[in-house]
């Protein structure tokens, strides 16, 4: 059976399990969708990023809020980039079973290691970290004493850690506020990237920039598909309003855009598995068009919804949210294209830190 045909068929899953109901952490393990990117001997399935980015954009056509991103995207990914070792392995089982709600703060300028008489000690805070709120196990991204980035094993529970919620206008997303007031960790819960440990980082926030650019994707699609069935039966006037040459330019600027936004993240896609010295730049281009346009697509189609669509039932307002927190998370649109404007020096502004993101 060759990808596509995998892809195909994964997606008819996806799409069939989330059309009836938003799966938990173990019907999620049960599916396989939280051991994808997990190899074989540790339980997992042993694919790669490109299945996880199909089961990324089936949860964003359904704004699913299902507990994916943070164990599969980030956890995962942030424990594939480390050197092996057997605790990291035994929690790779763990979140590839559903046993552990993993959760990870991925900006090493949030935290920083501290050494004394005492032993190692953990400090800072990170705002809006994905599935804190709910985790089992904590990894903190951090900088150790000799500024170089480092991964924190902890638990919720440690004395000096505190987790508070964070309410986002997004209802299917649950992020929270990570506070670590000087908690004392063992050598053995500092855990060190296997190879260059800021290449690792910035690889995490790509595969984390580009899940969500996916998302986008599949929310856009989602709306594109609802507003033109909605225009096919939705009569005015004696026809059909999808008749109407102004409703048929706006839904064809829809599907352009989605159109170009497909091209553009399975591009990414494939640039990003195949550890392509080029795939920063072709995440950056995603996700800055994918999520903006997401948002526009929402709004159009919020629009041609009419009066039905600023209802509550109607469940546009959901994906409109949704597409919004997309946008500015991991890096908005102009903070992409910014980095993609750094490429070339005479661009660059000596003053801009818009690319603080990564």
């Amino acid at each position: 059976m060759s990808s596509e045909e995998i892809h195909e068929e994964l997606r008819a899953v996806a799409r069939q399990v989330l059309g009836k109901a938003d799966p938990d952490g173990a019907q999620l393990a049960a599916l396989g969708w939280l051991g994808l990117e997990v190899p074989e001997d540790l339980d997992g399935a042993g694919a790669s990023f490109a299945e996880a980015a199909v089961v990324a954009e089936e949860l964003g056509r359904a704004a699913s809020a299902a507990p994916w991103f943070a164990p599969a995207v980030l956890g995962v990914g942030c424990l594939s980039l480390l050197e092996p070792r057997p605790a990291r392995d035994e929690l790779l089982r763990l979140v590839a079973a559903g046993d552990c709600r993993l959760a990870v703060a991925v900006d090493p300028g949030r935290f920083r290691v501290r050494g004394g008489e005492d032993g190692l000690r953990v400090v800072g805070r990170a705002d809006f970290v994905a599935g804190a709120a709910e985790a089992d196990g904590l990894l903190l991204v951090a900088r150790d004493p000799g500024g170089e980035p480092v991964v924190v094993s902890m638990a919720p529970s440690d004395p000096g850690l505190a987790i508070d919620a964070q309410p986002v206008l997004d209802a299917t997303r649950h992020p929270a506020r990570v506070r670590a007031d000087a908690v004392a960790v063992g050598p053995e819960a500092e855990w060190r990237f296997a190879g260059d440990p800021e290449a690792a980082v910035r690889r995490l926030h790509d595969r984390a920039a580009l899940a969500l650019a996916c998302d986008s994707l599949g929310l856009s699609e989602a709306m594109l598909d609802a507003t033109v069935a909605y225009a096919g039966v939705r009569r005015q006037f004696g026809r059909p309003i999808g008749s109407f040459q102004a409703v048929k330019h706006a839904c064809a600027d829809m599907l352009v855009q989605v159109t170009l936004g497909r091209a553009l993240v399975r591009a990414a896609v494939h640039a990003l598995v195949a550890g392509d010295p080029d795939a920063p730049v072709a995440v950056s281009m995603a996700k800055a068009h994918v999520s903006g346009a997401a948002v526009d697509i929402v709004g159009k189609a919020l629009q041609l919804h009419g009066g039905v669509g600023y209802t509550w039932e109607s469940g546009v307002h959901v994906y409109l949210k949704r597409a919004m927190l997309d946008r500015e998370w991991f890096g908005s649109p102009a903070e992409h294209r910014r980095r993609l404007a750094a490429r070339y020096p005479a661009m660059a502004q000596p003053s801009d830190r818009s690319v603080s993101f990564l």
